[in-house]
């Protein structure tokens, strides 16, 4: 039994999400960011999620992990962070004015990549690329 005819999907969208991915975190690296520190702060911007453990939830990391993360960009003057007054074990998380200023950044580099994509690929290839992969997730969500 030889190799498959063809390469199996699986693999496919492997190999493009990784390059997709690395040629994402270079554009943001070339404003200053990382890609956890985009998802921190577009979480923080989002006014959806002020705790910790809330934030954590929101870029799918666990909570030492977030911690580490949150140290380094309180070091780097990106963020504040305060008990919450109605409960002390819960951290609030605030971007700071410096914070705002490398959000706006990265939201340009991560908008400008975008386009990049976009331009890629006709409006009707981008309307079967979003079906495409939502069929995807559903068939491994049906799992």
């Amino acid at each position: 039994m030889g190799p498959p005819r063809t390469e199996p999907v699986g693999l496919q969208l492997m190999r493009t999400a990784k390059a997709v991915g690395r040629a994402f975190e270079q554009a943001l690296g070339e404003v200053g960011g990382t890609l956890p520190t985009w998802l921190i702060l577009v979480s923080l911007k989002s006014g959806q999620h002020g705790a910790q453990r809330d934030i954590a939830a929101a870029v799918g990391v666990e909570g030492p992990t977030l911690t580490h993360h949150l140290n380094r960009l309180e070091r780097a003057g990106l963020i504040q962070r305060s008990r919450d007054p109605d409960n002390r074990r819960v951290h609030r998380v605030l971007l700071t004015e410096a914070g705002e200023a490398a959000f706006g950044s990265m939201r340009d580099a991560a908008q400008a990549f975008d386009r990049r994509l976009r331009g890629a690929l006709t409006e009707p290839q981008l309307a079967e690329l979003a079906q495409a992969l939502a069929a995807l997730r559903g068939a491994v969500q049906a799992e």
